[in-house]
């Protein structure tokens, strides 16, 4: 079954809406769904144990409905970068782990299955290893979400680089408006958006305008408008 990584360019660029959208835009075609966060930093305390804003956005994107343990196995309260939080909480992260359950989803061959990172493609998941093992290692296509804001031109091509550098394919990009004044000369906006498709070496799958605050299902809804699937090929 289709299965990608997603990533961005750096924290909030967007990773949680993109992955979500994608997921919604599927269902749309009537096609079954899975949303992975494997690891996810900024957890709150529930009655049920710690859960994860976005990886709760994702369960609800999951047709069937999948388990939250499943789709968030390591839950973390500070907002920091995961090998920090796991040290404060006493743990460790690890890619034989980290692989084994998310190999549990994957054999539940959804027609589409996301796995959603943590920030960038370089962020650290132990001393010695990174996030970015994991779709090494599963030999994962890569969705690279491009926070557009200034500095995404460099940000873009860097984060693109390094994942053709380990081996992976670019299955597509797609562009979140963070900054609205980025956008403010139409013309300008536009020129960016070419040069960003002309160097990335995978398709644009769209491009998603500055959102109004509204709930995670809504914004979901709002973002598959402007997305298309990657192509699985």
């Amino acid at each position: 079954m289709p299965a990608y990584f997603v990533t961005g360019t750096d924290t909030d660029a967007g990773k949680t809406l993109v992955t979500a959208g994608l997921l919604a835009c599927a269902r749309r075609t009537g096609l079954t769904t899975l949303g992975l966060k494997p690891v996810a930093s900024g957890s709150e305390a529930t009655p049920a144990g710690l859960r994860n804003a976005d990886a709760l956005a994702l369960q609800a994107q999951s047709h069937p409905e999948a388990a939250y343990e499943l789709v968030n196995p390591h839950a973390f309260a500070p907002a920091i970068a995961p090998h920090l939080a796991a040290r404060r909480a006493g743990s460790r992260l690890g890619l034989d782990a980290l692989a084994d359950r998310v190999q549990a989803g994957l054999a539940l061959e959804r027609d589409l299955t996301l796995i959603e990172g943590a920030g960038g493609w370089r962020v650290p998941l132990n001393d010695h290893e990174d996030l970015a093992g994991l779709a090494v290692r599963l030999e994962l296509p890569v969705i690279l979400v491009v926070g557009l804001k200034l500095g995404c031109l460099n940000h873009a091509r860097l984060s693109a680089e390094a994942i053709t550098a380990d081996g992976l394919r670019l299955g597509g990009w797609v562009g979140n408006l963070l900054d609205p004044g980025f956008a403010a000369d139409p013309d300008l906006y536009r020129d960016n958006l070419t040069t960003l498709a002309r160097r990335l070496p995978g398709p644009c799958l769209g491009v998603i305008p500055r959102l109004t605050p509204a709930t995670p299902e809504t914004l979901a809804e709002t973002a598959a408008d402007h997305l298309v699937l990657p192509d699985a090929d």
